[in-house]
């Protein structure tokens, strides 16, 4: 995303760097909101991608378009022993597997993991350093004088 319209977005590519408009009648999902079903609970898109750079050491991964969907599968399990192999469907995972790539391709995910605590770090010193604001006056209105005490 790289800015808001009143009807939408606009958007970037990853691929070729255009730029285009993403209207709010369109069904856009962000991959941080994206998560994996697990035989207990989902786990977000962020957590296997960063487990995922851990195993390929920020590299890309297996690609989906010649590797077998159980290769594809068996990977997964490596990093996320308890994903739930019935609802993460063959083309999960092979849009798992491209968007990983994508993004190591284009360095995105390194650059992540190493802002992520700078960022939560430098927004704890800005809170830290801005004392709380005092409460103003209401402001009079047109033609009133102010009464002064004597």
């Amino acid at each position: 995303m790289v800015s808001q319209m009143k009807s939408g977005l606009v958007v970037e590519s990853l691929l070729d760097g255009k730029r285009m408009p993403a209207y709010s009648t369109q069904k856009i999902l962000a991959l941080e909101d994206i998560s994996i079903y697990t035989d207990d609970d989902d786990v977000p898109l962020a957590d296997v991608f960063t487990k995922m750079v851990e195993k390929s050491g920020g590299k890309a991964a297996l690609n989906p378009k010649k590797a077998s969907v159980k290769e594809l599968s068996d990977y997964l399990a490596e990093i996320l022993p308890d994903y739930d192999r019935d609802r993460v469907y063959n083309s999960d995972l092979k849009k798992l597997f491209q968007w990983f790539n994508l993004l190591a391709e284009k360095g995105l995910l390194k650059e992540e993991e190493e802002e992520k605590p700078a960022k939560k770090a430098k927004v704890q010193k800005e809170k830290k350093a801005t004392p709380p604001k005092a409460k103003s006056e209401p402001k009079a209105k047109k033609g009133a004088t102010k009464k002064v005490k004597k």
